[in-house]
């Protein structure tokens, strides 16, 4: 078969050039982590996935960011499950995946679809994807008394003041350990990560990373912990994110919650949410192609 090197594809996009870039890597059985890292650096996305031994059931994969290897993320599986669908079954309008990660295993469904687009010339259809994951039950930490945050809101630029005074702040992971800082709208708008310290300070708490959510309207934001980089879509937060809302009573099990993300970097991206009757939480977004490539390099 002959598979291009690498796919680019945009995951909880409604088109093309928006949501969370990804770069997917079909081949990858003889590159070390060393090598991944590397790769992954030159790419530059938020994260990138590699996968080992891909066939029409599913793949082995490992996920980088430009820092560190992931043992879970959303937008990368929901991506490579997009680019498996192009390969293996182009003909199929459905299909499921089993993607093996270092710790778990995770299934991701896949639906073809096609969309309509008037150009300049003449009227043209897109293929693009819609994924769905099972993100399993999630793990809930206790409510962390308010007096604990003070370190990690300092860090985000935040006061106590700008925490939603009825709404606990909890670490909550569907495979990453999430810190989860319920905020006004108006301080979602001016958080920033002012520090070199948050992710010791998140450690200190169980957590690896930190999302802040206005739960009024749906949105989220969340950085690598050095603040250098903003997250556009992120669906190993956004599972927490509705775990969260069901466990304080404020969304219904089964009930399809949409998510925003990506406003404040010009990439806004819909993330799509439920749990269902046995408490597994379900992810979905659509993923778009953008481009297709070789590398030309030894590697």
């Amino acid at each position: 078969m002959n598979t291009p090197d690498y796919f680019q594809v945009d995951v909880f996009a409604s088109t093309s050039l928006n949501g969370n870039g990804l770069s997917v890597f079909p081949q990858a059985e003889h590159w070390d982590a060393e090598r991944m890292q590397a790769i992954t650096r030159e790419m530059r996305q938020f994260e990138s996935i590699f996968l080992m031994h891909a066939n029409p059931n599913g793949a082995e994969a490992r996920i980088f960011t430009v820092e560190e290897e992931l043992p879970f993320a959303g937008h990368p599986l929901l991506g490579a499950a997009a680019v498996l669908h192009r390969i293996f079954k182009a003909d199929e309008p459905q299909a499921s995946w089993q993607i093996r990660l270092q710790e778990r295993s995770v299934e991701v469904f896949s639906t073809q679809l096609e969309k309509q687009r008037q150009t300049k010339l003449d009227e043209k259809r897109s293929t693009y994807y819609s994924c769905t994951m099972n993100q399993g039950k999630p793990q809930i930490g206790p409510v962390l008394a308010r007096s604990s945050l003070s370190k990690v809101l300092r860090s985000l630029s935040l006061y106590e003041t700008d925490l939603v005074t009825e709404l606990p702040a909890r670490v909550i992971s569907t495979g990453l350990d999430y810190l989860i800082l319920p905020v006004t709208p108006a301080a979602l708008e001016r958080t920033k990560i002012c520090s070199t310290s948050l992710e010791s300070e998140l450690t200190e708490l169980g957590a690896k990373f930190v999302f802040v959510v206005d739960i009024t309207n749906k949105e989220i934001r969340t950085w690598d912990n050095l603040g250098q980089v903003e997250d556009v879509a992120t669906g190993s937060a956004i599972g927490p994110a509705l775990a969260y809302l069901v466990h304080q009573g404020l969304a219904n099990i089964s009930e399809r919650i949409t998510w925003r993300q990506g406003r404040f970097v010009h990439r806004p991206s819909k993330l799509l949410t439920w749990m269902d009757q046995q408490n597994q939480v379900w992810v979905s977004g659509e993923v778009w192609p953008f481009a297709t490539g070789s590398i030309d390099a030894e590697i």
